[in-house]
């Protein structure tokens, strides 16, 4: 509804002092390899005349792959959303997450009522052009199967990913993770599917439910959606109620179910 530093750093030795006296610089510790996936990197793309941070990750495969758009939550890019990437990349896609606070703050604090202050006051319009900055990068790279992108977000990402998939009709496949729905009026727009991913106890969110469900219905449109018991709000990222169960991996399981069958794999 994490873990980055790829490079390691090589020792070199120095000559100093007028006697040719050697100085040799201990080598500094390599950076630990993620356990999922070493084809992880930072990225810049534009958007217009400014530019998106992004991370990237890349499965091993030697075939191109499905890719998922990650959105991350109102704290702004932390640590956590690139592992989520990682883990996609294990599944086999091709994962982009976008600092969205990064076109026009350059990135995400790493204060997090920062952030949220920061999230705040975003116009609409530029979240989805910078989700459209995105798509058109991550669909266009070569290990990329063209035109089979999805989403996923968390929180107040979870929405934007729904709010996405009403002004983008070529999504494949969107994963809303306890995010509110859009307005009604626009999910008529929606055309790829979507699976929601809800906490027991966060009825904040869980109240939309009867309501999105009577929408997307009435549209023709497709929504599943699960209710994880004894998991709250944002229980797939550790530290939240939940997320030290077992529904953790039962949602991850019911999400790849999801995407191998509308995106492929």
């Amino acid at each position: 509804m994490s873990v980055l530093s790829y490079a390691a750093v090589a020792g070199a030795a120095l000559v100093v002092g007028a006697a040719g006296a050697w100085m040799t610089r201990r080598p500094a510790p390599a950076a630990r390899l993620d356990p999922v996936t070493t084809h992880g990197e930072w990225v810049k793309y534009a958007r217009g005349t400014d530019s998106i941070r992004a991370y990237v990750a890349y499965p091993e495969r030697k075939t191109r792959a499905p890719a998922v758009i990650v959105i991350h939550e109102i704290f702004g890019l932390t640590d956590w959303e690139p592992t989520v990437a990682d883990r996609l990349a294990k599944a086999g896609y091709v994962a982009i997450v976008p600092d969205l606070l990064s076109s026009k703050h350059g990135k995400s604090p790493g204060d997090p009522d920062s952030g949220r202050k920061l999230i705040g006051e975003l116009e609409p319009e530029r979240i989805t052009a910078d989700l459209d900055a995105t798509y058109a990068y991550v669909n266009g790279l070569p290990a990329v199967e063209k035109d089979h992108v999805g989403t996923i977000g968390f929180c107040w990402g979870g929405g934007q990913s729904f709010r996405y998939a009403t002004n983008n009709p070529n999504l494949r496949a969107v994963v809303v993770c306890y995010g509110p729905p859009p307005d009604t009026a626009d999910m008529r727009r929606i055309q790829a599917p979507v699976l929601g991913i809800y906490g027991e106890s966060d009825e904040r969110i869980g109240a939309t439910l009867p309501g999105t469900v009577a929408a997307m219905q009435a549209d023709g449109k497709t929504f599943l959606h699960e209710v994880y018991p004894g998991t709250g709000h944002g229980f797939l990222k550790p530290g939240r109620q939940g997320s030290d169960g077992p529904q953790v991996e039962r949602a991850w399981k019911r999400i790849l179910e999801f995407y191998s069958a509308r995106l492929g794999k």
